[in-house]
C-alpha cells in the first residue's frame, strides 16, 4: 500500500481512487503517509529541522528564489517552523529541538516520525509496529498522541503492532493475518477470545491464560 513493493494482482484505493503501483512520493502528494519499525530520522538534522523539511513545494527548493524571493523563503520558513514547534509542543519534545535527532532514544525517535507525519494534513497514516523497542513510559506518550489525534483533530491511522495492550486501546476493528490471510476481524474482546486467534498465535490450551 505505501509503495514500496508492487502487488502482483488487486487494486489499491483511496477515496475511490487508483492508487495501485504509484511510488511512495507520489502517494505522500495524496495524503498517504507511514512511519517504520526502525525509525527514519536524519540524525545528522536538528529535531526541529526534521519537522521543517517535511512539507513538500518549499520555496526555498527553487533556485530562483534563493536568488530574487529570499523575502518569500523567510516568511515561508518563519510559518513552517512555528508549526513545527508546536508540534513538538503536542508531543512534548519541545526541549529537544535543537538537539540532533540522531541521539535521541528509540521511543523519542518514534514519536518524532509521528511529528512528521502531523506537519501535513494526511488523509491516512500506516503506523509499523510503533511500540517496538519503547520503554513503557514513552509507550504511553506515543499511545496518548495517536488517541488525540485520531479523536481530536480526525487523523486515521492503520497500525502494524504486536503488543495486544497498546491494539486493544487503539484499534477497532482489529484485523489478525496468519501466513498472508486474514484470520479473524472484530473488536478487541472478540479478538482475544478467538480460538483461532489463540491456537494461531499462542498455541493449543492456551486460553483463558495470561
Amino acid at each position: 500500500i505505501a509503495g514500496v513493493y508492487k502487488p502482483t494482482s488487486g487494486k489499491i484505493l483511496l477515496d475511490k481512487h487508483n492508487i495501485t503501483n504509484l511510488e511512495p512520493h507520489q502517494l505522500f502528494k495524496k495524503g498517504l503517509l507511514r512511519t517504520f519499525q526502525i525509525s527514519q530520522e536524519f540524525s545528522s538534522l536538528t529535531v526541529i529541522e526534521n519537522l521543517m523539511m517535511v512539507p513538500d513545494n518549499q520555496s526555498g527548493e527553487k533556485i530562483f528564489n534563493t536568488w530574487f524571493n529570499k523575502k518569500k523563503i523567510l516568511q515561508e520558513e518563519k510559518k513552517i517552523k512555528n508549526k513545527a514547534q508546536e508540534i513538538l509542543d503536542f508531543l512534548q519534545l519541545s526541549h529537544l529541538s535543537n538537539e540532533y535527532a540522531g541521539n535521541l532514544s528509540g521511543g523519542q525517535k518514534k514519536l518524532l516520525e509521528l511529528g512528521r507525519t502531523m506537519m501535513v494534513k494526511p488523509k491516512i497514516v500506516f503506523l509499523d509496529e510503533v511500540g517496538a523497542g519503547v520503554n513503557k513510559t514513552l509507550l504511553k506518550k506515543i499511545s496518548s498522541s495517536i488517541f488525540k489525534l485520531n479523536k481530536e483533530f480526525e487523523f486515521t491511522f492503520c497500525m502494524i503492532e504486536h503488543d495486544m495492550d497498546l491494539i486493544t486501546q487503539l484499534c477497532n476493528p482489529i484485523i489478525v493475518m496468519s501466513e498472508g490471510k486474514i484470520l479473524a476481524e472484530g473488536e478487541a474482546k472478540e479478538i482475544i477470545n478467538n480460538d483461532s486467534v489463540i491456537e494461531a498465535y499462542l498455541g493449543k490450551g492456551q486460553k483463558g491464560k495470561k
